[in-house]
């Protein structure tokens, strides 16, 4: 066999690796710079990681306000529906009002008339405010237009005027009367 001398340029050369500005080119007096995937692969992991969890809290709150939305929208719904309720009854007030008085004028030709329409009243919600006479005086309940100068440390209906009524538990409009004074038991 016959050995042919090949010169340094014709030799076949290492290829050079790059590592930013520097060049290994394979020989043995020059080590290359190595690196190391783990360390990439995982600071692209941790940033993604990071993401993630930064889209799922936002996710999580995102879904919360919409939930909180929907609570809130059939909150003010009730409420409207409430108001509306109180609104219509409020207006037939006066005519509840005009029965009442037809039933102390007539009570033997109305009393079966009156049982009804009280038990229909009840069922649509709608309940009489206690004003009888000597029931103590409430301001919350009781709309004083007058008071006698009497003796005595309790306050007590004397007279109703104008009875009031409860609408599903709330009160709709307080009873009209007058209080008197009555001396403490």
């Amino acid at each position: 066999m016959k050995k042919t001398k090949i010169s340094e340029n014709e030799a076949i050369k290492t290829p050079k690796i790059s590592k930013g500005s520097e060049f290994f080119d394979g020989s043995k007096d020059q080590t290359p710079e190595i690196v190391q995937e783990d360390t990439a692969n995982s600071t692209i992991q941790d940033e993604l990681t990071k993401q993630v969890t930064e889209l799922t809290n936002d996710l999580q709150r995102t879904r919360a306000d919409f939930e909180n939305f929907r609570k809130q929208v059939e909150l003010q719904r009730s409420q409207a529906a409430l108001v509306a309720k109180q609104s219509t009854v409020s207006k037939f007030l006066p005519l509840i009002d005009d029965f009442e008085r037809a039933f102390a004028s007539f009570p033997e030709q109305l009393a079966p008339l009156e049982k009804n329409f009280s038990k229909t009243l009840g069922n649509l919600g709608l309940e009489k405010i206690d004003s009888d006479e000597n029931v103590e005086f409430s301001p919350s309940l009781h709309e004083a237009v007058s008071v006698a100068d009497d003796d005595g440390d309790i306050e007590v209906v004397a007279e109703t005027l104008r009875p009031g009524y409860f609408y599903e538990g709330e009160i709709l409009r307080p009873a009209m009367v007058k209080v008197k004074h009555i001396p403490a038991k």
